[in-house]
């Protein structure tokens, strides 16, 4: 294949993925809008936000919030892995534009859990409080959310996303650990 009969392919699939996204948003406003999964959805959204804005711990917001966004980048770059590999899929689309992401986990469950671990006895080994949260994510949120229809694993193993969490602990814990956060300053 040419560089020119590439670029000819390239146009060709992206046209069908407008038409995919099309029919993806034509079923989110026919079947799933305003479902009481729909408003699930909406409130894991939402609701952890304002439940760590209210339960943060204040002096630590800048470090948690790192940890958090860390979490964000990590896990949205995982999860488009996994997707385009056909590892797992999200049933249930909660917007009629983007892409097909569970977008309550990337941006609301998966951050305000980690930042709420890390804060939580924060000289507590952070294997032991990874393992902790990576069981409760893997084993129970995962399967909660497969039971639900929210998520398909596709044989995907659920001890594989214990340690994709343990991954994501730890990184967000040595991002919010690190002693690096000093103000800008002129010189170098």
């Amino acid at each position: 294949m040419t560089f020119k009969e590439g670029i000819k392919q390239v146009e060709r699939i992206n046209e069908q993925l407008i038409d995919a996204d099309r029919l993806m948003s034509e079923t989110v406003i026919n079947a799933f809008m305003f479902t009481w999964q729909w408003w699930f959805g909406i409130g894991l959204f939402i609701i952890p936000w304002f439940i760590w804005v209210l339960f943060r711990n204040r002096q630590s917001t800048g470090r948690l919030l790192m940890g958090g966004f860390i979490t964000i980048i990590l896990s949205l770059m995982i999860d488009l892995i996994a997707l385009s590999s056909g590892l797992w899929s999200y049933p249930m689309i909660f917007s009629p534009i983007g892409p097909l992401l569970f977008l309550p986990y990337h941006f609301s469950l998966a951050p305000v859990a980690i930042m709420f671990t890390l804060q939580i006895k924060p000289k507590a080994n952070p294997l032991l409080k990874g393992a902790i949260f990576s069981a409760l994510g893997a084993f129970i949120g995962m399967n909660f959310f497969e039971m639900i229809d929210f998520y398909n694993p596709k044989g995907w193993s659920t001890i594989y996303d214990f340690f994709i969490y343990l991954f994501l602990f730890l990184i967000a814990y040595w991002s919010s650990s690190m002693d690096g956060f000093k103000k800008i300053s002129d010189g170098y």
